[in-house]
């Protein structure tokens, strides 16, 4: 029972300094951060029919292609192509994109993709060709550790930006690809800062209007203002679920660096070009279309069923995937933050909630994996107190420094290991195989042998065609939309959004603080500085409570519930 919540003097006075001195990450007026009318029926939708609900998200979909096929068609994204090129057949060039979150993810799934090319394709090249595999790079805010768990708080440093950048040497002859979903994220623009001052080819990559973010944001029209950036603006409208810009912001961003990455190498190698698409958009359009296709739909609806059934009976779902296993992390990861519910756990992690959902790979051990998923080894941060103190990150990170090295990275136990914690003591447990176009005798057999273990077994596959790219363009993208529809929907039909607002969201950043504030405001229809009181007083309330027998609540139910009960 939730007893009433205490606005004290100390919750007053941080409601009014985050209102008066945190003016640059209230970003309600942003068009990602607001209710898209396209999706305005989304809870009801899915009230309906789960069939109704994936309709309805898929709709917010199709705002994408109408913003590619413009951009494709622009000198920027020529630009792009062409720096690309030059870093690649200059002497020491890379291509290397920069994101945190979501874009961070996105940032390491483009460089694999480059580098699984040049390992998928090895017999078709010769030996300076293949070195080119590492003329790829990526910036993932908070290092690679990141990938499998949000690391709270570091997007909001942009000097954090800069010292990873310097970390990787980025300078003279690099195309430095800034990706941030609402243009507005600190520590991408950091990196970017740093990347321009250094003599990289630079472009920042982001999907909101750009006028909007440079009369509200300072560090926003810093770099839009800067001569040494080219901005490619992708906004194509709000998102399907109110701030999830995990969704049509990032796709967007995927499609377009996706392509660019291509286009760039069939021109350094002009034999694969027949391989790839003429026209990007109608590609992507084709795409769209096979997923709402009554095959692509009705896989659609089995898996969210099926997931909805699990976790309603306290279960919990692995995945097992080769091919596209980092797709999969993204989504894995990224449906703690927004629905606030259980992260992934490391192997250190005793006797707290599993993750719902989870990933692994029944063709390699777990140190293997991290490797093979990547095509190198992955690139984690050695954080300590002292640099969390030169950040000047608030104590309790002082105190106890996130734990986010190589050696915390591969306790996550994402390999073809037993994993008795994902069975043991569920009410249901399932293995569901990822099956996706040019997977390998080995991965089914191996997938077979691995999920004998789990007491019920299931797949899920995409039964319509998918075009096929040197840099497998297209499978990644139906992964990433399939499994943004799957989670969403999921979440969607179990309560978890309200409208089309998530009314489950964590408060680990001052972005999110100020989303928990805004979704108070709109469900709760108080006024701001009211909001953000009881906002305040309901994370304080759940922070005093033993939640290790039930689900942590999220401060917007908490303090929606305070509202209503005074009303």
């Amino acid at each position: 029972m939730q007893s009433k919540l205490e606005i004290s003097d100390a919750i007053r006075k941080r409601a009014r300094d985050f209102i008066d001195n945190e003016k640059q990450f209230q970003l309600g007026f942003l068009p990602t951060e607001q209710s898209n009318p396209i999706t305005a029926t989304l809870e009801e939708d899915f009230k309906r029919s789960t069939l109704a609900g994936v309709q309805c998200l898929q709709r917010g979909d199709r705002q994408m292609p109408i913003t590619m096929r413009h951009v494709f068609a622009g000198r920027r994204f020529a630009a792009l192509v062409d720096s690309m090129v030059a870093s690649v057949t200059g002497s020491k060039g890379r291509i290397v994109f920069s994101g945190c979150g979501a874009t961070g993810r996105l940032s390491i799934l483009l460089e694999s993709m480059w580098r699984d090319f040049f390992h998928r394709r090895a017999a078709e090249l010769t030996d300076e060709e293949r070195s080119l595999a590492d003329r790829s790079a990526s910036i993932m805010t908070g290092g690679d550790f990141a990938l499998i768990r949000s690391v709270e708080f570091f997007e909001d440093f942009a000097e954090g930006g800069r010292r990873q950048a310097a970390a990787l040497n980025i300078g003279e002859g690099d195309t430095f690809v800034a990706i941030t979903e609402g243009g507005e994220t600190s520590s991408v623009l950091g990196s970017l800062k740093y990347a321009a001052e250094h003599g990289a080819r630079c472009f920042l990559v982001f999907n909101n209007p750009a006028d909007l973010l440079r009369k509200h944001l300072d560090r926003c029209r810093e770099a839009i203002d800067n001569p040494k950036v080219t901005v490619i603006d992708l906004y194509c409208g709000s998102m399907s679920v109110a701030g999830s810009t995990r969704m049509q912001a990032t796709s967007s961003e995927q499609v377009l660096c996706s392509c660019a990455l291509e286009a760039a190498l069939c021109r350094v190698l002009p034999r694969f070009a027949k391989e790839t698409a003429d026209d990007y958009t109608l590609a992507f359009e084709n795409l769209l279309t096979g997923l709402e296709s009554p095959e692509g739909r009705a896989g659609l609806v089995k898996a969210i069923e099926f997931e909805k059934s699990v976790y309603e009976a306290d279960g919990r779902i692995t995945y097992l995937a080769d091919k596209c296993m980092l797709d999969l992390f993204t989504d894995n990861t990224e449906r703690a933050p927004t629905f606030m519910i259980p992260p992934i756990r490391s192997s250190r992690e005793k006797g707290l909630a599993q993750s719902w959902a989870f990933v692994k790979n029944p063709l390699h051990s777990t140190e293997e994996c991290w490797s093979e998923m990547m095509r190198r080894r992955p690139r984690c941060l050695n954080f300590t107190a002292d640099d969390a103190r030169s950040l000047g990150m608030p104590q309790a990170f002082i105190d106890n420094p996130p734990a986010v090295k190589y050696s915390d990275l591969v306790t996550y136990m994402i390999g073809n290991e037993p994993a008795p914690e994902r069975i043991d003591g569920f009410a249901r447990a399932a293995a569901v195989v990822l099956r996706v176009p040019g997977e390998t005798p080995d991965f089914v057999a191996a997938a077979d042998r691995l999920a004998a273990a789990w007491p019920e077994k299931t797949q899920f596959r995409f039964d319509f065609p998918i075009a096929d790219s040197p840099l497998e363009i297209w499978k990644h993208l139906a992964v990433k939309l399939a499994f943004n529809c799957l989670s969403t929907g999921t979440m969607t039909a179990m309560g978890r959004v309200a409208g089309n607002w998530m009314s489950y969201v964590s408060m680990s950043n001052k972005k999110l603080i100020d989303r928990n504030i805004r979704l108070v405001v709109e469900l709760g229809r108080v006024d701001y500085e009211t909001a953000a009181e009881t906002v305040f007083a309901a994370e304080e309330w759940i922070a005093a409570q033993d939640w290790t027998r039930e689900d942590e609540p999220s401060p917007v139910q908490v303090a929606l519930r305070q509202i209503m009960a005074e009303r």
